[in-house]
């Protein structure tokens, strides 16, 4: 689906966000049954003078949670790092590497912001939008909002607000350790995302939809021992 054109002017952007913001859905839009969940992850690397996007999307079987699909793409970095329209920066590359992927995925997980935005368009639902699929934003930071503590045990959440308006979850997915971001990308609501993400906690901080395309997006484990393992 071809929303728009991808404009590297910020101020046609932003207008782009406020006229797409009102299309996402936030209610469930779930299939049936979640047989593939998918991680999305985007990372940046030099080639020479030049930035290169580099997009990760990983697909796993549910509940096993087996990596059984990837696609790894780069391009040239289309826009500068501005915040608050990140999605123009790294959605054209994610969407390239959704085209490669051999299994399709019932449910997106992306390593980012979805409605907990300024203008409520992050990088999560805006793929979600583009691609007509149910996306989660899951992220390691605050963008917007306010929110009180979390309890320090794994499982515990508290909302995120902003203006008045829930935004997200301010989830605690390891015991001791700083809490991530969740809010409804597209086509599913805050509590069903929180379930997910739940659902796909192991021993580590991160999902593993998100955390396998964060190890290959992200450059710190080489792609060769990551590809092994994966023995796809």
């Amino acid at each position: 689906m071809i929303l728009h054109q991808w404009t590297q002017n910020p101020q046609e952007a932003i207008t782009i966000q406020k006229q797409l913001a009102s299309q996402v859905e936030r209610t469930d839009q779930l299939p049936a049954t979640i047989n593939y969940i998918a991680g999305v992850d985007i990372g940046f690397e030099q080639q020479n003078d030049t930035t290169l996007t580099r997009a990760v999307i990983v697909v796993l079987e549910y509940p096993s949670l087996k990596v059984v699909d990837y696609a790894l793409h780069r391009e040239v970095t289309r826009m500068p790092y501005i915040p608050g329209l990140l999605s123009f920066r790294e959605v054209p590359a994610a969407i390239a590497a959704f085209q490669q992927l051999k299994q399709q995925p019932d449910l997106i997980m992306v390593d980012g912001q979805g409605i907990a935005h300024p203008r409520r368009l992050g990088v999560a639902s805006h793929l979600g939008l583009w691609l007509d699929i149910p996306t989660i934003g899951v992220a390691k930071k605050r963008l917007c909002g306010k929110y009180q503590t979390v309890p320090e045990h794994k499982g515990n959440w508290v909302p995120l607000e902003d203006k008045g308006e829930t935004i997200g979850a301010v989830l605690r997915s390891k015991d001791n350790i700083n809490p991530l971001f969740i809010s409804i990308g597209h086509r599913i609501c805050l509590d069903s995302a929180i379930n997910w993400v739940t659902n796909c906690l192991t021993k580590y901080k991160l999902p593993e939809p998100t955390r396998q395309a964060d190890r290959l997006a992200s450059r710190r484990v080489a792609e060769e021992r990551i590809f092994k393992e994966w023995n796809i």
